[in-house]
């Protein structure tokens, strides 16, 4: 069963269709519907090492991209020191989601693989993934994304 969407998000959707593709926003599509989130990119070892270790609250609409500059043979997550569950939203090089997983628990030093060819991760607060039907199949769009080969350009 599906959970309402926030009424956040719901106004983030609705602004999509005016809105140009931008560094600090996502965009998503699929089968469910469409959302926009705002995000932070990290694209350096450091930064994506960091991650979302010691955030202790994300808004509503809000997560974290990760860019690798390649497809990467194997891409894994953990969650030593973070503080909030998140949902992991692992894309091949085209922004087409792979896996989904939900409901990542705080401190959990468990790894998560996404998968073989991954180049994008988007993180979002725990649950948000399932709520809204995000699945592999869904599609994202941003700036970082190859416009040459993008399953949805900018």
């Amino acid at each position: 069963m599906r959970l309402a969407v926030p009424a956040v998000l719901l106004a983030l959707m609705a602004g999509q269709a005016s809105a140009a593709c931008r560094p600090d926003a996502v965009e998503l599509r699929g089968d469910w519907g469409a959302a926009r989130f705002r995000v932070e990119v990290v694209d350096t070892p450091e930064t994506r090492a960091q991650g979302l270790m010691f955030v202790e609250e994300m808004a509503p609409g809000e997560g974290m991209l990760f860019v690798y500059p390649a497809p990467q043979p194997r891409v894994g997550f953990w969650m030593k020191n973070t503080l909030i569950p998140l949902d992991m939203i692992f894309m091949d090089a085209t922004g087409t989601v792979r896996k989904v997983h939900t409901m990542a628990q705080p401190h959990d030093e468990t790894l998560i693989p996404g998968g073989e060819d991954i180049q994008y991760v988007l993180e979002l607060n725990g649950g948000v993934a399932r709520d809204m039907g995000i699945g592999p199949g869904t599609e994202l769009r941003h700036p970082e994304i190859d416009p040459d080969t993008a399953a949805w350009a900018c």
